[in-house]
């Protein structure tokens, strides 16, 4: 089974990244920190940049994270409230038939006018 290519790149991004990092550590190459810094228009950009990526990113994580804590796998509090609401309905609905039941057929009462009557009958 192969693994999905999103996991490759980060895979082979990280071990890039863990590459230059051993690099600098050995002094295999030196970045030209010196020069970025000694031009303070280059860094005042790169650090302006560098800033609204991340508060982009942050703002992204943070909806991501939030949708996902908030997002539950049952029912919405509406949803339940409309369940409730049908379940009390179903039991008036019974109650009424046995109060009809009792007090006699309500088909055989003969009414013109009586549309449940009609739904009733054989």
């Amino acid at each position: 089974m192969r693994p999905p290519r999103l996991i490759l790149f980060w895979i082979v991004l990280i071990a890039a990244l863990l590459f230059i990092e051993f690099a600098e550590l050995t002094r295999l190459f030196t970045l030209p920190f010196l020069q970025a810094i000694s031009n303070v228009v280059a860094f005042a950009f790169a650090l302006i940049f560098v800033t609204i990526v991340a508060l982009v990113g942050a703002i992204f994580i943070g909806i991501y994270v939030s949708q996902r804590l908030l997002s539950s796998r049952g029912f919405s509090p509406f949803e339940e409230e409309m369940l409730k609401m049908r379940a009390e309905v179903m039991e008036m609905r019974r109650q009424m038939h046995d109060l009809l039941g009792r007090s006699g057929d309500p088909s055989s009462s003969g009414r013109p006018g009586d549309p449940d009557a009609s739904e009733r009958r054989p």
